[in-house]
């Protein structure tokens, strides 16, 4: 298995976007493809996840998403990941990075105005990073997008927290005690588990933080809310197995997404 097929979650990679010469772009733009867009944060997951591992859960997401378009006659690819945005809630904890909410706003937009000048209509985000403002964010990038009327190319956001979507994804996830948790761990183990450490992982016990209710209540930092290493939930009964089925699930969420928005791309 190479990089590419172990990032998709062990199915063979969809179409990389970064890695074709501009005739293969031009070739593929002509085909009516739908572009996906992983969008994750640089951010503390424990001592047991790397920093990349939202990223890695949108890409993931992306590519097996994109190979079931493609199994059903939809021209698709995936597109190089955003990796970096509203991250200030993991701040306190070394190798975080964030940026401003106009920096993410701004770069999606140039992102979906770049690809609509080539022609692009339909572009997806793949969205594996869960703090509020920053689903937030994307939420208003894809209203403000959808009532500007100069604009082409239209912008889909199939939201893995909304309720419809979030009790499909196992109990820790709707539970919201998933940050490096069982949930996130599971698809790390899958889609990259050279990046998992695994003995960290295995002597994690399971921790409760109320992260949910927390943040309702108002907490502005990770460590407010008794995640004092930047994880709770229950990394290690995590497993590849239970990863490869919620990446599978992922995928399903967003092929479904599309499906119900731009039908007329099926057969």
């Amino acid at each position: 298995m190479n990089d590419d097929d172990r990032a998709g979650g062990g199915h063979r990679a969809a179409t990389e976007f970064a890695r074709l010469t501009w005739p293969e772009a031009e070739a593929l733009f002509a085909r009516d493809p739908v572009a996906l867009l992983p969008i994750g944060a640089t951010e503390a997951h424990g001592p047991h996840l790397p920093l990349d591992t939202d990223v890695t859960i949108a890409t993931a997401q992306a590519r097996r998403a994109a190979a079931r378009l493609e199994e059903r006659g939809v021209a698709a690819f995936v597109l190089p990941p955003i990796a970096y945005t509203v991250a200030q809630f993991a701040f306190g904890f070394a190798g975080t990075i964030t940026v401003r909410p106009t920096t993410l706003w701004n770069l999606v937009e140039d992102v979906v105005e770049s690809l609509e000048q080539h022609g692009v209509r339909r572009v997806v985000l793949c969205n594996s990073h869960l703090a509020r403002g920053h689903v937030e964010l994307l939420r208003g990038v894809v209203t403000d997008h959808a009532v500007m009327t100069d604009r082409h190319a239209q912008l889909l956001f199939p939201d893995i927290t909304r309720r419809r979507w979030a009790g499909t994804l196992g109990d820790e996830f709707a539970s919201g005690e998933c940050h490096a948790g069982r949930y996130e761990t599971s698809i790390v183990r899958e889609a990259a588990p050279e990046s998992v450490r695994d003995a960290e992982r295995a002597a994690l016990e399971p921790k409760a933080v109320g992260l949910v209710q927390k943040l309702l209540a108002g907490a502005k930092a990770i460590v407010e809310i008794g995640a004092a290493a930047a994880w709770c939930g229950a990394p290690a009964s995590a497993t590849a197995a239970e990863g490869r089925v919620l990446i599978d699930q992922l995928a399903e969420i967003t092929v479904t997404t599309i499906a119900e928005e731009w039908p007329e791309r099926f057969r």
